[in-house]
């Protein structure tokens, strides 16, 4: 039985991952504590969707940096896996050019931890946790093997938690910077509508 991990502290993991093309032994996810943290996981390297997804993250990372955020994807796969679809081209359905970390699940702990875990097919779903500078796991959200995840939502959700914890105000639906948020009370929700 899965439980939500939102408002828990995001399960610590020091593995392997592939960082600017070199294996890192003890990747951590301490390491980030006091930035933002976007770790998505995705089923296997070489495959269809997952390429789809990395180059989107990719593309926006300035606007993840400049909300001191850092993008961390996951995989079941090994880091000489990594290593070897980092080195092949987005024409021939490769990912290189992305920068930011690969982790290796070699042995589906961290899936398992965060509960993304496909058991009878022993890959992870496409799994995404938005973490806090405090370590906090604030948002989840989890598709299936078929379905791509949507990085400008992302990227507004990250700004929801950004502007509620400056603010203290909270974010309606469809929410985005600049725009109109409220009061967690009835009189902020009827001066909202008016």
């Amino acid at each position: 039985m899965t439980t939500l991990l939102i408002g828990k502290k995001a399960p610590h993991f020091s593995t392997k991952a592939v960082v600017g093309g070199n294996i890192i032994e003890n990747f951590s996810l301490e390491n980030f504590l006091g930035q933002y943290v976007v770790l998505f996981f995705y089923p296997l390297d070489f495959t269809f969707v997952c390429p789809t997804e990395l180059h989107a993250f990719q593309e926006k990372i300035g606007e993840f940096r400049e909300r001191n955020a850092q993008v961390i994807a996951c995989s079941v796969d090994s880091c000489y896996s990594h290593s070897a679809w980092l080195q092949t081209p987005k024409s021939k359905g490769g990912i290189e050019g992305i920068a930011y970390p690969l982790v290796s699940d070699l042995n589906k702990s961290i899936a398992k931890d965060y509960q993304v875990l496909k058991e009878e097919e022993g890959i992870a779903y496409r799994g995404l946790f938005l973490i806090d500078m405090q370590g906090l796991i604030r948002h989840q959200l989890v598709n299936d093997l078929p379905i791509g995840r949507s990085v400008d939502e992302v990227l507004r959700t990250l700004d929801a938690l950004i502007f509620h914890e400056k603010h203290g105000e909270v974010c309606p639906a469809n929410w985005h910077v600049g725009e109109k948020a409220m009061k967690a009370t009835s009189a902020g929700l009827s001066e909202y509508f008016h």
